[in-house]
Formats: C-alpha cells, structure tokens, sequence
C-alpha cells in the first residue's frame, strides 16, 4: 500500500442528500480540493476521483471496486452499518465514525419527546389544526402528566443515553440505566442493571428511552414479552433504530393498552410507509429521524474530518476509528 497522500494533494468527495458538509469544508480554508453530490448515483459516478470520502447513506451499494484511490472514509452518521468492514479492511481503507457528533441534539430530542407525550403537545397540536378548545378532564389519569418523580430507564448508557440521564435529573426524575458494566457508578444513573435484568428494569420504569446501537444482540430487543414487562402506563421513546422494537408488537401493545404511548424517531422501514397503522395512533408521536439533524451537525461533522486528517499525516490512531 503507497503512502497516504500529503493533504495538499487530497481530493475529498462528499455525499448527502441534504447536509451541506461542501459549505462548511469550505469555510474551513483547507486549500483541500473537494466534490460534493446530493445523489447517490452522481457520488458513484466520480468514487474513483477521490482519496478521502464524507458519506453515509450513499455508500450503500458504492462500487467499491472502482475506488482505486480511496483511503480514508469519514462517515457522516454514528451508524456504519452501510459500510462493509471486511472489504474495507481488505484494501487497506480505514474508516472513522461520526461517534458523539449527534450526542447533544438525540438527547434534547429524547427530552423533548418525554416531554410532548406527558404534556400532550401532541394532542394540542391535533386539536389547535382543528380549531378545537379542549375542555378541562375530569378524570386524573386521562390529564396531562408531570415528569417529576417519574423513573426512566435509558437502555444504551453512551454519550447520549448519559447527557438524557443529566437532563432528567435536571427534571427531578429517578434515573435507571442497562448497562454491561455494572461495576462502576455512571453520574445521573440511580441504579443500574444487567442485560439480564431488563425485564426487571422495564417492570420499574414509567418512561423507557433507547439509545443503544443496532446489533445482532438488540435487534428486536424490545418485543412482546418486553413490552407486556412494561407498565401499562409506560411510554416507550426509541431513538435508537427501528429494528430495535419489534414494530408488530409495539402496534399491538399501543392498541391493547399493554403501553399507554410511544415517541418514536425511527422507525422499521424509513420512509414510514403510509399504510403503517402508526401514522393515525392518537398515542403514538412520530418524528422523521430527525433527532441528530439539527443546524449544528455540519460543523461538528467536519470537525472530525479535519481532526482525522490531521491525525492521518501525523500516523495517529483516528477519532472513532473502527477500521
């Protein structure tokens, strides 16, 4: 394998169908050269022109075999599952994720999901494109609620299932917390507990947010049985990935009672196809995966570009390296 080149003589290409990564490089006064396409057919088209990419979604599929140059790919998402690892480790392509890029943004998103579901600002917003005046309720338990006092289970103890355990204990809450290691305190987290134990902790929780990573072992984490573990008046958040919760039995749970809501940001197939019974729950609240997408994600995004390609031309290991 050649060295990798002096940055001066780069060319980097960027791919996302909305992210403006080019605009933001740009203001960086790199003197790097650099492509930017907002179709994955036109990122194809020109892989071979490039020694560095900044991509995500548009690498599913990329001819790989035309990109001769390619030596380091920055991926614009926490997720790499679109990337084959072992073809990449076979050409000798390293690989960084975007790892805490989105950190901040998914927890305030998670927050603001447990915060819509238990005021109702759903409902409000249904009756407000109605232009209909709720009147008072007289029964307690079909009122809004308040978080205060409430326990939350965070499944995924990362950076951000730990900024979610900061804010709530902002908010007064009892925080509990599924993690591998259970050894060593985790700050915010009142109690923490095994894989093992989820049952138990789901049997305790008021509110249960996901964020942990899409793995063999966490796909369809969240299942029928888990979800009859849950108390009938839970609400389940998932920013996570869809395949986390199986989304038959979420349908089913929401319908019965066996939950009383969900907030979902993801969803099993993305776009929410529109013969998803989901669209019209009146206690399900949906985002469009939007919880990393804030005005700030650009900047932090080639942030790390620029941190690893500094580190490439100094032989160091890479910010969120996996290949």
């Amino acid at each position: 394998m050649t060295a990798f080149p002096a940055l001066s003589d780069l060319t980097i290409g960027f791919g996302h169908s909305a992210y403006r990564l080019g605009d933001e490089f740009a203001r960086r006064n790199t003197g790097i050269r650099f492509e930017e396409f907002r179709s994955a057919a036109d990122f194809h088209a020109r892989i071979g022109a490039f020694d560095v990419v900044c991509v995500s979604a548009f690498w599913r599929n990329a001819p790989l075999e035309n990109a001769g140059k390619l030596r380091f790919i920055q991926s614009v998402s926490a997720g790499i599952d679109v990337f084959g690892l072992d073809a990449l480790r076979a050409r000798g392509v390293q690989l960084a994720s975007a790892k805490g890029a989105n950190a901040n943004a998914v927890a305030e998103h998670a927050m603001g999901l447990i915060l819509a579901l238990s005021r109702m600002i759903h409902t409000a917003r249904d009756n407000q494109a109605r232009k209909h005046w709720r009147g008072m309720i007289g029964d307690p338990a079909a009122r809004e609620d308040e978080i205060a006092g409430k326990t939350l289970l965070i499944v995924g103890l990362g950076g951000i299932g730990g900024r979610i355990a900061r804010f709530a204990k902002a908010f007064d809450m009892r925080v509990l917390g599924l993690k591998r290691d259970t050894s060593a305190k985790v700050e915010n987290v009142d109690a923490l507990f095994g894989p093992a134990e989820l049952d138990r902790a789901l049997g305790e929780a008021d509110i249960v947010v996901l964020t942990c990573p899409l793995t063999a072992e966490t796909e369809g984490l969240i299942n029928a049985a888990r979800l009859k573990a849950m108390k009938p008046t839970a609400h389940l958040i998932n920013c996570a990935r869809g395949k986390v919760v199986d989304e038959d039995a979420l349908v089913a749970a929401l319908r019965s009672g066996t939950i009383a809501a969900a907030g979902l940001d993801v969803t099993r197939e993305e776009p929410l196809p529109e013969v998803s019974p989901l669209w019209t729950m009146e206690n399900v609240l949906i985002t469009p995966h939007t919880g990393g997408e804030t005005a700030a994600y650009e900047k932090r995004v080639i942030d790390l570009l620029v941190d690893n390609l500094g580190r490439i031309a100094r032989g160091e290991a890479l910010v969120n390296q996996v290949v």
